[in-house]
């Protein structure tokens, strides 16, 4: 079987991405309510195999992919 290669959406672009208070879970995201060690991509990939659809870029931010991915 062949394994899908894991989508590098960078949280940290994404408006949704929070920084907590909680130094054991610092990450956090508030479209899915979660927060943990990882950046919520990554655990959203985990659980479901799929990039995160919840993306959006925050505004003032670009990169030349426009859509969060990293090459």
């Amino acid at each position: 079987m062949e394994q899908k290669k894991q989508p590098r959406i960078n949280c940290l672009r994404c408006e949704h991405y929070i920084v907590t208070w909680d130094p054991k879970f610092p990450r956090a995201c508030r479209v899915f309510s979660f927060k943990g060690k990882e950046f919520p991509s990554e655990t959203v990939w985990k659980v479901t195999g799929k990039a995160c659809p919840a993306f959006k870029q925050k505004s003032g931010h670009h990169n030349s992919g426009g859509d969060g991915q990293e090459a």
